[in-house]
């Protein structure tokens, strides 16, 4: 009863005295008893088929209106022992304190397919969108924010705890969106700047990448330095394999990946690397760790760690507001009940 009526309009009822509706079980039989059995006769006659053709039928309704008044009138009163009481309980969700700026790599060399998930080979890119999603699925007071970069940082989401509208929105970056190029300096300057006025108890950025700097008006160590400066601890995460990888191939005229008639990237296996030194001077510049995810398995493992080091404290601030509704009840019952006697001594009187 208590859930039906918070389904349908939002108001908690709870009882202060609940075993008094056990009473309401008795309505029925009470019902029954005095259908089954009848008012005491005024009349006795031999055989009542002589006063069949003096029945009305509205009378016969008005005895089940006046019945229905007074079982409805006690089911109130009985309701009303019960001493309910409505209101509102209210639990609000207070953000952790942990701001999450998540810094990922779409330069053209993500596509590069060294990654295994589920039996099957996939790329740089889809993998570390895989494990980023399931790394804010375990944080969810958090508030995160995702900057995705290549030649130029733009913004994917700025930071929220709305993390199924974050979801959507790293869902939407691909790869060729701006100019290819990796310019890890630019992202972390644009992270950092997206943090520096939170007041938070712990600014986080991961970098997420797979290549060295190449291009950004500012370079990786001034960036670095920059979040030093304002509180912001930088995790730095190399994707991929030192070797040989199947690369995808470039239109040197588009800058575009190569596709094949069946609409898939043209790969071709190269041998691949990227500057890990770089990576460790920025990772320790900015108080944090410098990981290396050459596969799906140690990328998590590497979220796992991070989730570790950052955590997250949830407050929640639980309110509750109630009010006796037993008048309401009570006064119902009464009437009821008082408009039975009334009719049934007037208006629809029974003879004698």
């Amino acid at each position: 009863m208590t859930d039906l009526v918070r389904m349908f309009t939002g108001v908690n009822v709870q009882f202060a005295h609940p075993w008094f509706l056990l009473a309401l079980l008795a309505v029925p039989a009470l019902a029954w008893m005095r259908g089954d059995r009848g008012g005491a006769p005024a009349v006795e006659f031999s055989s009542t088929k002589l006063l069949q053709t003096l029945g009305r039928t509205a009378e016969s309704k008005s005895g089940n209106f006046l019945a229905g008044l007074y079982f409805i009138g006690l089911a109130s009163l009985i309701v009303a022992l019960a001493r309910p009481q409505g209101g509102r309980t209210t639990t609000e969700r207070q953000a952790s304190g942990i701001d999450i700026m998540v810094l990922i790599d779409v330069s053209g060399s993500m596509l590069t397919e060294d990654y295994e998930m589920d039996g099957q080979r996939t790329n740089r890119q889809e993998a570390i969108r895989t494990v980023t999603k399931k790394f804010i699925e375990k944080r969810p007071n958090d508030r995160i924010g995702i900057i995705a970069f290549a030649s130029r940082p733009y913004l994917v989401s700025p930071l929220t705890l709305d993390h199924d509208w974050l979801f959507q929105n790293l869902d939407r970056v691909r790869i060729g969106q701006v100019e290819d190029g990796t310019a890890i300096g630019s992202a972390i300057a644009s992270g950092v700047n997206r943090l520096r006025d939170r007041a938070s108890k712990s600014k986080v950025l991961i970098l997420l990448t797979d290549g060295d700097s190449n291009c950004g008006k500012i370079s990786p160590p001034t960036a670095a330095e920059a979040a030093k400066a304002l509180g912001v601890k930088l995790y730095a995460i190399g994707a991929g394999t030192n070797g040989t990888a199947p690369v995808p191939v470039f239109d040197q005229r588009t800058g575009q990946p190569q596709m094949d008639e069946n609409g898939h990237v043209v790969l071709q296996m190269e041998h691949v690397e990227f500057n890990e030194s770089g990576l460790k001077q920025v990772a320790q510049i900015a108080g944090g760790h410098y990981y290396r995810a050459a596969d799906t398995d140690s990328l998590e493992n590497i979220f796992a760690d991070i989730d570790k080091l950052e955590k997250s404290t949830v407050q929640y601030k639980h309110t509750e507001e109630f009010h006796d509704l037993f008048p309401w009840f009570l006064s119902t019952g009464f009437a009821l009940v008082a408009l039975e006697m009334v009719l049934s001594q007037t208006a629809w009187r029974k003879l004698p």
